[in-house]
């Protein structure tokens, strides 16, 4: 992966400090050291540093200040890898990170931070324990927004910084601090300041080299700094101050400094930026590091401040949001992306003086600029963008031109959220899916193809760990592990991974990230160390092949008193703790330099697991070989120029006033004092300019001092520059095998002990020589696995025949051995030819597993939308096989070979229902088949449960729910009857049920269908017999009926209070229920007394008394009711003629009354003779009589006996009722969105 150096040669980078200081006027306030983004060498913009200062009556002297140092390169984007460990040491350009620590995509998540400039979280954290406390308080007063952009961190060349980062949360952002050194730290009170410096060997003591210190005088109160240095020879230093104040929240002070002459002294700029403008974060541009932006807090503006002669001067403009982050472009200095607090992107191309809107809803951290040599725009921004329905897609555009019509979709379908990821020459997404996670890559910007793991690797979370070399590692979390990681690489295309290593640990950092323990060694292609889990134990292991073969480290013979170490292996060896520090301007637990390959510089110890109890500081000069100790306790040690001198301080635990430097790699050390006072050294700025002898000392000298800046040159510790004769040759190899990655490499450094300084054009590596492929030359291609004899034989569930089927008749295809050679290996002849994929043509072979699905992977679709199947056969010709798709619905496709689907086969359809799905693949000499069932459903507008209100006991009865628009076999019915508390699940939208207990019973059902749930409900008497009469209104009412549920409830208790004041019949025993749909209708219920001990006859009697009281009335007109004022319904029984039946006008005489009476009563005989007992629709009564006998209903128009009887049989179904309402229904014109098929609409179209 191309560093940030790449992109400017000879620069460096603009420096960072983020420090945070606990307000030493707060009682018993505690700010530990913590590192937000510490995990990722790559967090591009400064992050503020935790200065802890612990105030109190009781505490001692001893308790002061720390700083939490945190670098991020200003500005650089997504091809421009971030710092590693040794470059925010002050390092030069030749160290920039060369692999991105990690990225993610949520199951592919990244490492805390990103190539860009970004405001991280800033917290109040940290791990050191103060005098006897043992607890590591965190405090999280303070939680910025962080600044988000693409970020890639990159496997840097002194290491992985440290470690890969792993993201505990898909959602969390970057910036996390990483674990600590170790499980706890000595609190500061625990040593004195003239404690001696550790032990080491042969150490001699050196007059004391020239330092100046500066102090921030003033800003004592200020807990918050940080400082810029912009590199390329640059003698301006800047630093921003700001006072946060925990009570309201916010803050409320700032200083900017300016240095010219590299720190000696400072300069306050307050006056040139606005005396009362309190500014918030710094930036500097990556390809022009004179120009800066300041932006100013938002609490009191929006603005921000522009300089183009490194900060000398500004230009104040004023802005409509809220930057959260900032992303330059690689190579274009005035082009910039902002990402503002409300979720929107923003572009200027002319360095932040005009901000033009590009995208709302764009995801954090989440947009990348355009790649140079893959992208043809400059301007080509890639970014993650929520739909207005919630999913997300990846988009494309130009930053100026990126209006709807302008926008791309590179992938056609939706991603998983924070999933997108751009970096080198791959991109990657993760696929929403209901099971098994899918992941795909796009190399070279050529289509998205699925991420092939092992199949059975099942991953609960994947992260890319780099893209270097070609190449993709990969940290998988496999489905059975919780706190390891499995090391996968792939090939070029980064489509096909092979296992590198098993159960590699993690380690929960102080943000909650995981941080995986692996580390590449800078200078030497394919070395990497990890720590693995075995058999309950940690241990390290080192490869010198990208992970073929690994072996555990050698423990040193003797210890610092020369005294001998009986560690034999593998029973006892030499374990390495492989963690990046919170504090980037602390070197960390393990460092090495691209210009001093072969130096390693690590803290372990020795035995039989990894532990950090007892631990030293030990030292490899021969990567990894052999190892000797250095000191017994930790150190800070940085490399000095260019990696031929080391320097050493304690850890920032203990106040020093000295620092030990080495010139025979870690042989000898010789003190030098560089401060007449001890000084608690919070960070350290190692060769900050390009080729001055500067390094520069954060820290304080007690918790109530200002922040000390100390500034040392340490050019007078060399005695002169580097001759000829000052160098010698040093072979790499492996235990004695010079051959690694498959050649010989031989490299000039300095001779240990020669005090001379290294020239500016010192050449690393003298020659490299091709060897002849051996066997530890190629790793198992997938499908692949690697035996106990070595040897790679197929997996289970692999088949080493299958053909692509891209193959075609008179094509060639390579036909893989079982092993592929090793990324970026050099080896050449030997048993390559045997090892290497042989060309073989293609077979002729028949079609074999066929697969269909859907692009989304859901087997449910909604009506009228495009649905878009992919066809995959695993075996056949592609080109000469036949691919025809029945889609179910009565429509079909053929296509003359299978490349026609590659981007998928669409279909739109016009109805709701369950479609059979079927495919045929078929060529001369075979087929195979496959189908799915897809779901279509339209969503449900209304439900309507019909129920009779009163039924029988122990009689059956058919209830219906009725839905609109109707669908076939798309719904769900689930039905709670009576009072069971489980429903019933249906695919039928009628059931019938029988109720066995008297009184009111609650009938619901809920009908589903593709989102939408809706219910209806009905109440049901229950009775042993009953009465009831049909009732028809004046035709007035229908004008006032708006057919609503809540209207029939409220007019049925009108007509039963207007019913109660023509009978003394109980209330309680009288029910009405008015008809769905127009004309209005409603029906009269009689209800027996629930005291029956008077006996079934008596009540029979007393309902039909009460009977012919109301039907008198209603023939009477005497039953009436006013809805509205003037609007007066008159309530009648239904009649079988147009005539009344009873004339109360007074014109009519007693005769002709008689004389129409006989007429009826004629007509209704013969009427019920020639339909044989059908129906009177006008009077019912119901009884539960012996099975032998069929339900009676008995009618009394008069007062006589001689009404026939009609079985129960004879009336009409539940679902001739149901015609009946929703004929009524069509004829009031209720309608809805789709056609209607005779009285039940049935969607057909959306």
């Amino acid at each position: 992966m191309e560093s940030w150096a790449g992109l400017c040669p000879g620069l460096h980078l603009s420096l960072g400090i983020w420090v945070m200081i606990a307000a030493h006027t707060l009682q018993n306030t505690r700010a530990e050291i913590t590192c937000a983004s510490c995990p990722s060498p790559v967090q591009l913009h400064l992050e503020e540093l935790q200065l802890d200062m612990r105030t109190g009556p009781t505490q001692e002297p001893s308790s002061l200040k720390h700083i939490r140092l945190e670098f991020r390169q200003l500005g650089v984007t997504d091809i421009n890898p971030g710092v590693n460990d040794g470059q925010l040491a002050g390092d030069s350009a030749e160290d920039v990170p060369k692999f991105s620590a990690e990225v993610s995509l949520d199951g592919v998540s990244r490492r805390g931070d990103a190539p860009w400039s970004g405001r991280d979280e800033e917290t109040y954290r940290g791990d050191y324990n103060d005098g006897e406390t043992d607890d590591a308080s965190v405090d999280a007063a303070l939680r910025r927004a962080k600044r988000s952009g693409p970020e890639f961190p990159d496997f840097s060349e002194s290491g992985w910084a440290g470690r890969a980062g792993l993201d505990a949360d898909a959602s969390d952002e970057r910036g996390n601090p990483g674990p600590l050194l170790d499980g706890h730290r000595p609190g500061r009170s625990d040593f004195k300041w003239n404690r001696d410096e550790g032990r080491g060997n042969n150490r001699q003591e050196e007059p004391k080299i020239a330092s100046s210190t500066f102090a921030l005088t003033g800003d004592s109160a200020h807990n918050h700094a940080v400082v810029y240095w912009s590199g390329q020879n640059s003698s301006v230093i800047l630093i921003l101050t700001k006072l946060y104040d925990f009570h309201i929240g916010s803050v409320t002070e700032s200083t900017l400094w300016r240095s010219t002459d590299y720190g000696s002294t400072y300069e306050r700029m307050n006056d040139r930026v606005g005396s009362k403008t309190v500014l918030s974060y710094l930036y500097v541009c990556p390809t022009n590091k004179r120009k800066m932006m300041v932006l100013t807090d938002p609490e009191f503006e929006s603005s921000v401040l522009i300089s183009s002669d490194e900060g000398a001067s500004y230009q104040k403009y004023r802005l409509s949001f809220y930057i959260l982050s900032l992303l330059f472009h690689p190579t274009q200095e005035d082009w910039a992306l902002a990402y503002s607090h409300d979720q929107k992107l923003y572009s200027s191309m002319d360095f932040g003086r005009k901000w033009q809107l590009v995208h709302e809803h764009v995801t954090p951290n989440r947009f990348y600029w355009s790649v140079s040599g893959l992208d043809k725009d400059l301007d080509l921004i890639h970014m993650e963008a929520h739909t207005p329905d919630g999913n997300v897609q990846y988009v494309t555009c130009r930053a100026q031109m990126c209006t709807e019509p302008n926008r791309n979709y590179p992938f056609s379908g939706y991603i998983d959220i924070s999933s997108l990821v751009v970096q080198d020459d791959y991109m990657f997404i993760q696929v929403p899916t209901s099971g098994r996670a899918r992941y795909y890559v796009s190399y070279k910007r050529d289509s998205f193809i699925q991420i092939k793991l092992p199949k059975y690797s099942l991953p609960k979370d994947l992260h890319i760990v780099s893209t270097d070399e070609k190449q993709v590692f990969a940290a998988v979390q496999e489905w059975n592990q919780n706190d390891t990681y499995n090391l996968y690489l792939s090939d070029t295309r980064g489509i096909y991974f092979t296992l590198a290593m098993e159960n590699v640990k993690t380690t929960r950092g102080i943000g909650g990230n995981q941080m995986l323990d692996l580390y590449e060694v800078a200078g030497i292609k394919g070395m990497l160390i990890a720590n693995k889990r075995q058999d309950n134990q940690v241990k390290t292991y080192i490869t010198y092949n990208k992970g073929r073969d690994w072996r555990l480290l050698q423990a040193p013979a003797t210890d610092l008193d020369g005294n001998d170490i009986h560690c034999i292996l593998p029973f006892c060896s030499l374990h390495l703790q492989l963690q990046m520090s919170e504090n980037p301007y602390l070197s960390g637990t393990i460092s090495t330099k691209r210009s001093a390959p072969g130096i390693i510089v690590a803290t372990g110890n020795i035995g039989a697991e990894l532990s950090y109890n007892n631990v030293g500081m030990f030292i490899s000069s021969d990567a990894g070989n052999n190892w000797r100790q250095i000191f017994e306790e930790e150190h800070n040690v940085w490399f000095l120029d260019k990696g031929g001198a080391l320097v050493a301080v304690k850890q920032p635990s203990v106040p020093t006033r000295h620092l030990w430097v080495s010139f025979d790699e870690g042989r000898q050390w010789t003190r030098h004092s560089f401060s007449l006072v001890p000084l608690f050294v919070d960070g350290v700025l190692v060769e900050a300019g390009a080729e001055n002898q500067i390094m520069t000392f954060f820290g304080h000298f007690s918790h109530r001092s200002e922040w000390q800046l100390i500034k040392i040159d340490y050019k007078s510790i060399f005695s002169r520059k580097c001759a000829e004769e000052d160098y010698q040759t040093w072979h790499l190899h492996n235990q004695g095998e010079p051959c690694v990655m498959g050649q010989k490499q031989m490299y000039m450094k300095r001779r240990p002990g020669n005090h001379c300084m290294l020239g500016k054009d010192y050449s690393r590596i003298l020659s490299a020589e091709s060897c002849i492929c051996r066997a530890h030359d190629f790793e198992c291609d997938y499908g692949f696995e690697r035996r106990g004899d070595g040897n790679c034989r197929p997996a289970f569930w692999f088949n080493p025949s299958t053909v692509s089927t891209s193959c075609s008749q008179g094509q060639n295809y390579l036909n893989s051995t079982g092993y592929r050679k090793v990324v970026s290996n050099n080896c050449t002849k030997g048993v390559k030819e045997m090892y290497t994929a042989r060309k073989q043509q293609c077979p002729n072979r028949p079609p074999k597993g066929l697969s269909l699905t859907t692009k989304d992977g859901r087997l449910r679709a909604n009506l009228g939308t495009n649905v878009t199947f992919l066809v995959h056969l695993d075996e056949g010709d592609s080109m000469r096989t036949n691919i025809q798709l029945d889609f179910g619905d009565g429509t079909a496709v053929s296509y003359s070979n299978l490349s026609w689907t590659e981007e998928g086969i669409r279909h739109v359809y016009k109805s709701a229902g369950i479609f059979r799905v079927t495919a045929l693949a078929e060529n001369m000499l075979g087929y195979d088949t496959t189908m799915l069932y897809l779901h279509v459903t339209c969503p449900v507008e209304h439900v309507q449960l019909l129920a009779p209100y009163v039924v029988i006991r122990n009689k059956e009865v058919n209830i219906t729910a009725v839905v609109w628009p109707s669908h076939s076999r798309t719904v769900t019915y689930f039905w709670w009857l009576g009072n069971n508390t489980e429903p019933v699940i249906t695919l039928d939208g009628s059931i019938s049920y029988t109720f066995h207990n008297e009184g009111m019973h609650t009938i619901t059902v809920q009908v589903s269908s593709a989102n939408t749930i809706l219910q209806d409900t009905k109440t049901i008497a229950v009775q042993e017999f009953f009465k009831s009469l049909l009732l028809s209104f004046s035709p007035n009412l229908d004008e006032f009926n708006p057919d609503i549920p809540e209207w029939r409830q409220d007019v049925g208790r009108v007509i039963k209070k207007a019913l109660l004041q023509v009978s003394d019949f109980p209330e309680e025993q009288l029910l009405v229920a008015v008809f769905p749909g127009v004309p209005t209708a409603a029906e009269l219920f009689l209800l027996p007394h629930k005291n029956q001990s008077e006996g079934k006859k008596k009540n029979e009697e007393e309902l039909e008394r009460v009977s012919e009281i109301i039907v008198s009335a209603l023939n009477q007109n005497l039953v009436e009711f006013e809805l509205k004022p003037g609007a007066r319904v008159i309530v009648y029984i239904t009649q079988l003629t147009l005539a009344p039946l009873v004339d109360s006008s007074p014109r009519h005489s007693s005769s002709a009354m008689l004389m129409l009476l006989s007429v009826v009563f004629l007509g209704l005989a013969v009427f019920l003779i020639y339909k044989f007992k059908r129906k009177i629709p006008w009077i019912n009564i119901y009884a539960e009589v012996n099975q032998e006998k069929e339900q009676e209903m008995i009618g009394s128009v008069g007062q006589g006996d001689s009404t026939p009887k009609i079985t129960l049989s004879e009336f009409s179904t539940p679902k001739e009722l149901m015609e009946k309402d929703l004929d009524a229904r069509v004829k009031r014109g209720v309608g809805n969105a789709c056609e209607s098929t005779r009285e039940i609409p049935n969607c057909t179209s959306v």
